[in-house]
């Protein structure tokens, strides 16, 4: 099993990865409903690092096909 699928990153990575704020990323959970939701790991709030990258790769066909 590749547990990279699985593996949990924080705001701040997922503000990095997709070349956002940290403030667009809490704003995206709240407004947007396709944007994965966060998970809650104890009293942090992480995202699934592959849902982020299907997500991203999404967004980009989307953009190329209009």
């Amino acid at each position: 099993m590749n547990l990279d699928a699985y593996r949990s990153i924080r705001a701040a990575e997922v503000a990095k990865l997709l070349g956002i704020g940290i403030n667009t990323v809490w704003r995206w959970t709240r407004e947007r409903p396709d944007f994965p939701r966060p998970v809650k790991i104890g009293n942090c709030t992480t995202w699934v690092l592959s849902e982020l990258l299907a997500w991203r790769d999404a967004q980009r066909v989307e953009v190329s096909t209009r």
